[in-house]
């Protein structure tokens, strides 16, 4: 009979700190604003940051939250919490203070760590969040706001002796983050991850990218998002450095490329396309760095261009379901006879699964029958495997929607081609994918329609520089009213988050079919006319 104290141990990713801290413990771990953690230090930080989160009353299961761009006490917020057996709900930045409000009380959060400078937003709704017993501020960019009670994050750490190991998880099923969906569907819904999960997928992320001991990985993709793709955990595991950057300005991140010699970063297309843009991009050198980048599927010029500056692209598609990636477009021996053009088409596909996730990916129709490998047969792409979620918190109804029949159904169309890759052609929603974030364009559509001049509204992705597309609404005028654009979109920034807003208003009528339905495709065809095919999903 098995012994399993003795052959089995539970995968948990705290345990990627506490062995990098044991072989490392020198080695930098945290570089950010001309500061360096070693290993040992960032391993006493988290299990401080662990201790006083104990102290607050936070105990196993409990909910800590964080409210950080990509500082420091962010990286530490991915340990300390699950050091005692807490889970992690890392919000998103970008979100209004409604519907932050909104997650903390459906993830039942007690604790709070925000940055300083979301101090206003805070403000805004801690009357709303009772369950909220403690709020942390993080001090960097701004003071601390003397009318939010609690402490600063330094003093808040310091107060406390560390605890003595990390490992609080009691099963490798337990959850040990909660990641919020851009409310693609109205408000957002909470996506588990397990502590298997997380420590496979970033095990995924260490054989996919090639990541090491000597690496150094630039943070330009936020943390928040689907657990910074299980990245604060990789990156961790191999004794890696993280060097952390507040916010993406091309000008800096080829700075401290250079500086820092970075051989990783991953990026949405938006984002490689404002390096490649920038004046800063004359001259670069971007030999030996390896750019991970998924968001939304990159245009074949925006591979060629990153390319030819010397980069590797590397392509993945995934969801906040799949923690992050889920495919691949791993790269094959004969691409490299293909033209450059021909390449980056090429590698401008999904791909396939990650290794830890063996063959769990499909193309299906509708009665869940595989379809044709043909390259041009469309159906839905589902997955299973190590890196699916557990479940939808809170949401037994959603769930069992999501694994019908088996399967994680992603709601994305793409064809399966001969060679087992799988490529995005449309998605089953209308969501829009601004800068990696997702959009419902009927959540934005729901608050126009409460402009009192508004009588009809249709809201696209448009084809954006910056962004890869933006929100534009079709407004139709209730007839005697008058309204200009720039009020539509004021209107709809003051309820929703200013990023889902419309960047874009016309006026005029809408196409409808006879029976009265918008044609949407109607107005997406005429706005991505003469640009690169928009080839889009619901993704990370």
């Amino acid at each position: 009979m098995t012994n399993t104290s003795i052959s089995f141990q539970n995968l948990d990713p705290a345990s990627f700190l506490e062995r990098t801290a044991m072989v490392y413990p020198d080695k930098p771990a945290v570089v950010y604003n001309g500061k360096t953690l070693s290993y040992a230090e960032y391993h006493e930080r988290s299990r401080r940051l662990a201790a006083a989160l104990q102290k607050a009353g936070v105990s196993k299961g409990d909910r800590v939250a964080f409210l950080c761009p990509n500082v420091p006490a962010m990286l530490e917020g991915y340990f300390g919490p699950l050091g005692i057996g807490a889970v992690l709900v890392a919000l998103n930045t970008r979100l209004s203070s409604k519907e932050i409000a909104y997650v903390l009380h459906h993830s039942g959060s007690k604790v709070l760590v925000f940055d300083s400078e979301f101090a206003p937003t805070v403000k805004s709704f801690i009357d709303e969040t009772p369950g909220v017993k403690t709020f942390v501020q993080v001090l960097d960019t701004h003071p601390q706001d003397p009318a939010i009670p609690g402490p600063d994050y330094e003093s808040f750490i310091a107060q406390v002796d560390p605890i003595a190991v990390l490992s609080g998880s009691d099963s490798e099923l337990d959850t040990i983050a909660i990641n919020y969906t851009s409310g693609t569907t109205g408000f957002p819904k909470g996506v588990e991850y397990t502590a298997r999960g997380a420590y496979l997928n970033a095990i995924g992320e260490v054989l996919e990218i090639g990541l090491n001991w000597e690496s150094s990985y630039l943070w330009t993709l936020p943390m928040f998002h689907a657990s910074g793709w299980c990245y604060p955990w990789a990156v961790t595991a191999v004794g890696g450095a993280h060097v952390c950057l507040r916010r993406v300005d091309p000008d800096e991140v080829y700075q401290l490329i250079r500086e820092r010699g970075i051989t990783h970063m991953c990026a949405a297309p938006t984002v490689l396309t404002a390096m490649y843009s920038s004046p800063a991009a004359e001259g670069q050198d971007l030999s030996g760095l390896n750019i991970m980048t998924a968001g939304a599927p990159p245009a074949p010029q925006v591979i060629r261009t990153i390319e030819q500056m010397g980069a590797r692209i590397h392509h993945v598609y995934g969801l906040t379901e799949t923690y992050g990636p889920h495919t691949i477009c791993a790269p094959q021996p004969s691409w490299s006879d293909l033209s450059p053009d021909d390449r980056a088409q090429t590698k401008a596909r999904q791909g396939v699964p990650y290794i830890i996730n063996g063959t769990e990916l499909r193309v299906v129709d509708e009665g869940m029958t595989d379809v044709i490998r043909d390259g041009e047969t469309m159906g839905e792409v589902v997955m299973r495997g190590n890196n699916v979620m557990a479940r939808y918190h809170n949401d037994e109804e959603a769930t069992e929607t999501a694994f019908k029949g088996g399967w994680f159904h992603s709601g994305d169309l793409g064809v399966w081609h001969p060679d087992g890759y799988i490529e995005l052609r449309d998605r089953a929603k209308d969501i829009i994918i601004s800068g990696g974030e997702n959009i419902s364009t009927q959540e934005v559509e729901k608050v126009i329609m409460d402009h009192p001049a508004v009588l009809e509204v249709s809201v696209v992705g448009v084809p954006d520089d910056r962004w890869g597309e933006v929100p534009k609404a079709f407004v139709v005028v209730r007839e005697g009213q008058e309204v200009t654009a720039e009020s539509i979109i004021t209107f709809t920034q003051e309820r929703i988050a200013r990023f889902k807003a419309p960047k874009h208003v016309e006026f005029g009528e809408l196409p409808k079919t006879s029976t009265g339905k918008i044609q949407k495709y109607v107005l997406r065809e005429k706005e991505w006319a003469g640009h690169e095919s928009r080839i889009q999903g619901s993704q990370v």
